[in-house]
């Protein structure tokens, strides 16, 4: 390196403390003759710091409320007005009836193809209790205002923060105002507003406060108008409105679409969810600084009284045992218990074996409501749906439901299908490879985002799958066509983000999930076994269906050309079906029409054993397979009549097996676990004798026909 370009390093210069700040020079500054730049003292920087509004964070970091681009922000904006009607109609204990539109915003010019559209209205109406006046502005204009934060209880909304960001969006991104009407009640007069979020204050600007005609007689309409993009498909509001009726079958549920079509989610569920109540802090599940702070908030004027009267499950006695063992008095007063007696009552808190929180804070969906919706949404031939027992997180109660669907439905209407061709043994027909699809829900909400870092989804890849006969990859999601729904309610659900997309993972969480699949996995497991040995048998019948003919002509030409050809060739098929399963055979490759639940061309499974009576309001009518049951049962066992002469012993015993086959096909079908394993009864040694007897002659006749020997 030349001198000309070395750089001597100058010693550091210290100057007092109260000699003014010299200036510093860059060197290429220096270099150009620029004048030097005064650094910025203490006081001044502290002269810029200023409080942050919620507003102003959240403008502009709107990616972490779910608007993340135009796609994703229009599908924020209805799921958080669709989840504030369905809670407030809830909540007042109302069936819920929610319509939603999409409309396109042309501005003055032609409307363009939804597709090409960047901008839309968005309108939600509901039939609910309706909002007072003076709570309008706050509610669509502030954010972090709400009534679900401090609340100890299922609801979809938790943090305050969903309508009123999307408005701010909407403010945003066109520049309007958020538009509501409400009426509390049908004497009551309808309000309309029009509000804005000031973003410095946190505060609502309200432009427009009037009383109108509304044709209601109650309820809430909303109506933002945003930059968006229509599109359908996965993670659409199509996709939403549907997941959304599926985990809410007592919704009724009307989307107008941007091409001007209305979509109609039928009730089919006419009930509404068990109302949750409202519970107190566990131990548990609270912090060392939050019990501070509750202890210097409360209005016990004891620590005893505190423990029992702030907390749930900690009963008089039990509070005075862990004073006793924390060595604090219990008569004292809590604001003045701090420091390392604070610490140690802490600790002991958390050491104590208490009770597990109540779950009458929870409303699950439960199982019949969950199969309601899955079979009204989904087409499958098989359904099932667990719920699991309550279980606790971070002193946080919560439930995991599942559900699985299985197969394609056959279509209403289809045409008829082509004779089955026999496969050769270990031969099977070609099946679609695709992978399973998995819903997932928290509260009743569809989670639609970030699939792959939420807890449930991580759940399903970790099962396994191929134990229950499914197909799996190392690493991916189970093979086949099946849908897999998992719902998480709680009164907190821990998501990773503020934008609600995904539930983090805990292990308690996991284990229940885990434990939910696995109890599906084995009912699916039980149900593609019988499925399989069916199919077995059914291939059975056809090949012995193909030597029928042969066995008929080699036994009508011993006979001389006596024997009545058409008699024994009805007989040799009865016996062919009675061996491969009969009518059982029939019902689970669904040949009959019935299903052997009597709901067509599907099986539903319940912890309580197989059911058919899915109430799925006027779409199926389970009740005319069960009517036509008896009568397939009842012709499966006069088959077995002109075997033998009336008046033998083995046709009395058959007559008595009839008379008892009636009889069990009137009772309700076998509710334990261990009825739902075998695919076909047992026969009764009369028939299996009767069977014996009736298939020696075909079976010698073949050779002979075969060979062409005669006697």
């Amino acid at each position: 390196m030349s001198k000309k370009n070395a750089v001597t390093p100058s010693p550091p210069s210290v100057s007092p403390s109260n000699s003014p700040a010299e200036p510093v020079v860059s060197p290429k500054a220096a270099g150009r003759g620029a004048r030097p730049e005064q650094a910025v003292t203490a006081v001044e920087m502290g002269a810029r710091q200023r409080e942050i509004s919620v507003s102003e964070f959240f403008t502009k970091n709107r990616h972490l409320l779910g608007f993340d681009n135009p796609r994703k922000a229009l599908l924020t904006c209805v799921k958080e007005a669709v989840d504030n009607a369905l809670d407030a109609c809830e909540e007042a204990g109302i069936l819920p009836d929610v319509t939603v539109q999409l409309e396109v915003v042309a501005n003055g010019e032609p409307p363009p193809a939804p597709s090409q559209a960047t901008r839309f209205r968005i309108t939600v109406t509901d039939n609910g209790p309706g909002i007072v006046r003076q709570q309008i502005p706050r509610i669509f204009a502030k954010l972090l205002y709400g009534s679900k934060f401090h609340r100890l209880r299922m609801s979809r909304g938790q943090q305050g923060i969903g309508i009123s960001a999307a408005g701010m969006y909407g403010q945003l991104t066109t520049g309007k105002p958020v538009r509501i009407i409400s009426r509390i009640g049908p004497r009551a007069s309808a309000h309309y507003f029009e509000v804005q979020i000031d973003t410095k204050k946190n505060e609502p600007l309200v432009h427009e406060n009037k009383q109108i005609d509304w044709g209601e007689p109650r309820g809430t309409q909303v109506a933002i108008e945003v930059d968006g993009r229509y599109q359908k498909g996965r993670a659409s509001v199509d996709e939403y409105l549907e997941q959304t009726s599926i985990a809410n079958p007592h919704v009724k549920l009307a989307y107008k679409t941007p091409e001007g079509d209305t979509k109609e989610f039928p009730r089919t569920y006419h009930e509404l969810p068990p109302a949750p109540r409202e519970i107190k802090p566990h131990p548990y599940g609270i912090e060392f600084g939050m019990m501070l702070k509750m202890m210097h908030d409360t209005k016990s004027q004891t620590v005893a009284g505190f423990l029992s009267g702030d907390f749930c499950r900690v009963s008089p006695a039990l509070a005075a045992e862990i004073c006793k063992a924390a060595k604090v008095p219990p008569n004292g007063r809590p604001r003045t218990i701090h420091g390392s007696m604070a610490e140690t009552l802490y600790q002991t808190i958390q050491s104590t074996k208490i009770m597990a929180p109540p779950t009458n804070c929870l409303s699950p969906i439960g199982e019949k409501a969950m199969l309601s919706g899955l079979y009204k949404q989904i087409k499958g031939e098989f359904y099932t749906a667990v719920s699991r027992p309550p279980s606790v997180y971070r002193g946080n109660p919560f439930v995991i439901e599942a559900g699985l669907a299985y197969g394609s439905r056959p279509e209403e209407g289809a045409k008829t299908q082509q004779p089955t061709v026999p496969l050769a043994e270990g031969e099977r027909e070609d099946e679609d490879s695709e992978l399973a699809r998995v819903i997932r829900y928290a509260n009743r909400v569809p989670l639609l985002y970030q699939q792959s870092g939420c807890a449930t989804f991580k759940a399903v890849l970790d099962t396994t799958w191929r134990n229950y006969g499914i197909t799996q990859s190392r690493g991916a999601l189970p093979a086949g066509p099946m849908v897999i729904f998992v719902h998480m309610a709680s009164v907190w659900v821990p998501f990773t983000s503020e934008s609600k997309e995904a539930i983090a993972e805990y292990d308690e969480i996991h284990k229940e999930i885990t434990l939910a699949l696995r109890e599906c996995g084995r009912r699916l497991g039980v149900f593609l076994r019988r499925q399989q040995r069916a199919e077995s048998e059914y291939r059975r019948r056809n090949i012995f269906e193909l030597y029928i003919e042969e066995v008929v002509e080699a036994c009508h030409h011993l006979k001389g050309g006596k024997l009545a050809k058409e008699k024994l060739k009805a007989q040799l098929q009865r016996i062919a079906a009675t061996r491969t399963g009969g009518m059982k055979t029939d019902e689970v490759l669904g040949k009959t029409g019935a299903g052997p639940e009597g709901l067509p061309n599907s099986i539903i499974v319940t912890p309580d054993g197989i059911e058919g009576d899915v109430p799925v309001a006027s779409e199926v009518d389970a009740s005319v397979g069960r009517k036509a049951a008896p009568a397939v049962v009842a012709s499966q066992t006069d088959l077995l009549e002109d075997v033998e002469p009336k008046g033998s012993e083995k046709a009395t015993k058959a007559r008595g097996a009839k008379r008892s086959s009636r009889q069990r096909t009137g009772d309700k079908i076998s509710k334990s676990k261990a009825d739902q394993l075998p695919l076909f009864s047992a026969k009764g040694p009369s028939q299996k004798k009767l069977t014996k007897r009736a298939v020696r002659p075909a079976k010698a006749t073949p050779s002979r026909s075969v060979t062409g020997k005669k006697k």
